[in-house]
């Protein structure tokens, strides 16, 4: 079973998938961040079998710190989307490695793209750490800037029913 850790968090994926920490490729890194002025990835790349789907999966946990970033958490998201899927196309004949050249080959071959922000936050709001976000608006929000890549992008956390084909712990 293919596991994926981002920061405190352990993705698990079914056999047969191929996954891959997206922004810690070596041509993400190191060929691609400076394009244009600075490129941004999504965290994690998820290709189901058969190619019938790719899903883009953005973590972003703020159960221990607050967020410190001027622009909106959708506007942010959607452009890591945007410049993942222009990284894949490059990674697809520039990438120096075969295995990151394969996964952006089969992941841009896929019939279906998903979106899907996993954002965590505290349980039990305080002062010191209050709910930020209400992940309905940010999903709204993140569907308006998306619509032409997913229509229907999703805002999950550990905490309600996930309702894909891997687990998070």
């Amino acid at each position: 079973m293919p596991t994926i850790v981002e920061g405190s968090l352990s993705f698990d994926f079914p056999e047969g998938w191929n996954v891959s920490k997206f922004d810690d490729w070596s041509f993400v890194r190191n060929q691609f961040q400076s394009v244009c002025g600075g490129a941004k990835a999504i965290d994690i790349l998820a290709v189901e079998p058969n190619s019938a789907c790719v899903w883009h999966i953005e973590v972003k946990d703020y159960r221990q710190r607050t967020r410190k970033k001027v622009i909106g958490l959708a506007e942010e998201v959607a452009e890591k989307v945007r410049d993942s899927l222009a990284a894949l196309v490059a990674a697809r004949v520039n990438a120096k490695e075969d295995t990151e050249r394969a996964m952006a080959d089969a992941a841009l071959r896929c019939r279906r793209l998903r979106i899907l922000l996993h954002l965590e936050q505290t349980a039990k709001p305080s002062r010191l750490f209050p709910k930020a976000f209400d992940p309905a608006k940010v999903q709204q929000r993140l569907k308006q800037l998306t619509k032409a890549i997913d229509p229907h992008p999703l805002v999950r956390d550990t905490r309600e029913p996930q309702g894909y084909s891997w687990t998070v712990r």
